[in-house]
């Protein structure tokens, strides 16, 4: 327990215990027990249980990070080919962006029905938006998930890579979604949660402007992510 706490809170701790330890042994050992003597002891005692408190508490302030968990699914970057090279050079920066300035592993963009993009950790598995996703839209706001064995319906998100620790799902209006998948729990802070809430809606907008006229295809596999 001593190696995972924070320096200061250790040396704390071990001053808390050594000043009681002192004042149990000076009790022991004194041949009389005057009232003097009995107010240092509760005195000491209550220093030394301050002292074990700010330990505890500094702790607390301080958690360990969550370690990242190990993933299954295959490094990559898929793109629907039926895009222009706007929308498409659009894509690609945002999902660069996220995975590499975030804590990120794998991201989905999905738009009528369609699979525009797949990077970082990915499958090849179909996606079928489910409870969650139909949440976020009737809801129009982005859905946390900051620890998902705590949530049921989780496994929505398997085709997008099983075993996600962290999810944030955000709509494209009515008819998509952006589906960020987390390293490890609590992994994607606030200010990550407004930058993919501002890019959804620039990424929206530009979807809309293009009207229907994305295609059904197979998605185009390209080098790395």
């Amino acid at each position: 327990m001593l190696q995972t706490m924070p320096g200061s809170a250790r040396l704390c701790l071990i001053a808390g215990v050594l000043v009681l330890s002192l004042s149990l042994l000076n009790a022991l050992t004194a041949g009389e027990f005057p009232p003097a003597l009995q107010r240092a002891e509760v005195l000491a005692g209550m220093a030394s249980v301050g002292l074990m408190l700010v330990a505890a508490l500094w702790t607390r302030a301080i958690p360990r990070a969550a370690e990242a968990a190990k993933l299954s699914g295959e490094q990559g970057f898929q793109i629907n080919d039926a895009l222009d090279g706007a929308l498409a050079l659009e894509l690609a920066w945002g999902s660069h962006q996220f995975l590499t300035a975030t804590s990120a592993a794998s991201m989905l963009v999905m738009w009528d029905g369609h699979v525009l993009l797949r990077r970082g950790l990915i499958t090849s598995d179909a996606f079928v938006p489910g409870a969650i996703c139909a949440r976020a839209r009737e809801r129009q706001e982005l859905i946390s998930l900051v620890k998902t064995a705590l949530y049921p319906g989780r496994e929505e998100f398997d085709p997008v890579l099983p075993g996600l620790p962290s999810l944030m799902v955000h709509p494209l209006g009515q008819r998509g979604w952006v589906v960020l998948g987390g390293w490890s729990e609590r992994c994607f802070t606030r200010s990550d949660e407004r930058w993919l809430a501002g890019w959804c809606e620039r990424l929206r907008t530009t979807l809309d402007s293009v009207g229907g006229g994305i295609q059904e295809s197979h998605p185009c596999p390209q080098p790395g992510s």
